[in-house]
């Protein structure tokens, strides 16, 4: 059976998607914005006969670079005036979300790492081409003259974009070891809180641990970043006293790590992660504002 131009361009839609919102989320740290990138990029490029494009994986990236700096300019003004810490939106990477948001990046196009809510935090401090350039190099593999074509700009441009941006962000890697650790240590500290064992707590969290609250201004939240293992655990406490007797929680891989999903009523009410160090809790992330949480799923009731 002969495959048509619109067959053809579907096949290339659903082979280069992972890529494409791999790149996107990460350039925009939402995962419905990122969609809708995506979805605008392929229909502009269908427009064009995608089948007949030369490289049509290096197009439709620079389709996609091009509308997420679009989308970060027009963004920025918002970005200005947010109310408290801005937080990427959780990317839920296993069942926890709905058979419609499956949408969690091939591993073939992804380093696990570079998901993480540390990570995404440390790109916001590029700027728009420097973090496209980055992304393109560091963790999609992509040589320089391929970036060139991307981003419009000389191969040797994009070699000391990516230098210097290289050398503004620095993340120290946890080693495999405390990777594997993770749940372990998670697990004892949704144990030692709920149970009020402070002691325990002080052993799992650094000292100097920092904790950011995103609530948008939608609702109540940390307006500024709590430091220090006492005051996080003091005001972890006090949330948990205030919450209704349907919260219930669940451990579940946000953004390729462990992380808490929190419900109310069965719906979500706010996705907790973590960046580990040295075997301890070096840093919480915390999202409520509604709007980011939902294309979460709602609680699953066990038949």
């Amino acid at each position: 059976m002969e495959i048509t131009g619109a067959e053809a361009s579907e096949q290339i839609y659903l082979s280069y998607r992972p890529l494409m919102f791999s790149l996107a989320y990460r350039m925009l740290g939402s995962v419905m914005d990122a969609e809708d990138v995506v979805q605008e990029a392929f229909l502009y490029a269908n427009e064009t006969n995608l089948e007949h494009v030369h490289n049509p994986k290096a197009y439709l990236c620079k389709i996609v670079t091009n509308r997420c700096i679009d989308s970060l300019r027009s963004a920025s003004k918002k970005r200005e005036v947010y109310v408290g810490p801005w937080l990427p939106e959780p990317l839920m990477t296993t069942s926890a979300t709905s058979a419609d948001h499956q949408i969690a990046p091939d591993l073939a196009y992804t380093h696990k790492e570079s998901l993480s809510t540390a990570y995404l935090l440390l790109l916001q401090q590029l700027s728009w081409v420097e973090r496209a350039v980055f992304l393109l190099r560091e963790v999609l593999q992509y040589d320089y003259d391929e970036i060139s074509e991307i981003v419009g700009k000389s191969s040797t441009n994009c070699r000391q974009i990516f230098r210097r941006a290289k050398n503004a962000i620095s993340l120290p890697p946890e080693r495999v070891s405390e990777t594997k650790q993770t749940t372990a240590i998670v697990e004892q500290f949704v144990h030692a809180l709920v149970s009020g064992n402070i002691a325990q707590l002080l052993t799992i969290v650094k000292s100097d641990a920092i904790l950011y609250s995103d609530g948008g201004g939608k609702v109540n939240a940390a307006i500024n970043p709590i430091q220090g293992v006492k005051r996080i655990a003091k005001f972890l406490s006090g949330v948990l006293a205030k919450l209704p007797e349907d919260y219930r929680f669940t451990l579940t891989t946000v953004n390729e790590q462990i992380g808490i999903v929190a419900y109310v009523n069965n719906q979500p009410n706010n996705v907790m992660t973590f960046h580990l160090e040295e075997g301890q809790i070096k840093a919480f992330y915390i999202v409520v504002n509604p709007d980011k949480l939902r294309h979460i799923a709602t609680w699953q009731t066990e038949a």
